[in-house]
């Protein structure tokens, strides 16, 4: 059965065993990774929600709007969870707080 074995490959020592080569360039790369996760998405989201939070603590009877839905509006009555807008002159729509995307300058919605 010597024919089916070539000489080469039968005679050759084992290859000894590898150690873990460039563990420290993979946590680089973890590490990399996570810092760039951080500055491109979880702080700029995070400033983003701030930045809501604060337009909505804001929020004054008199301020226009526009809602998430493209509704703008006149602030008629602010309480804790709802928002009460005027989008004319005899209709008035309740709105939870969190619809509400931006603030307008005023004199807006008598331009539009």
């Amino acid at each position: 059965m010597s024919f089916l074995i070539p000489a080469a490959y039968a005679d050759a020592a084992p290859a000894a065993a590898a150690g873990p080569a460039g563990t420290g360039f993979e946590w680089v790369f973890l590490v990399g990774f996570l810092v760039i996760f951080y500055l491109m998405i979880w702080r700029p989201q995070a400033k983003r929600a701030k930045e809501h939070k604060n337009l909505l603590t804001s929020l004054q009877k008199g301020d226009e709007v526009v809602t998430s839905g493209g509704i703008a509006g006149k602030v008629v009555k602010v309480s804790d969870d709802f928002v009460v807008i005027e989008v004319s002159d005899t209709v008035e729509l309740k709105f939870q707080k969190a619809a509400i995307a931006a603030t307008l300058p005023k004199g807006t919605l008598k331009a539009i």
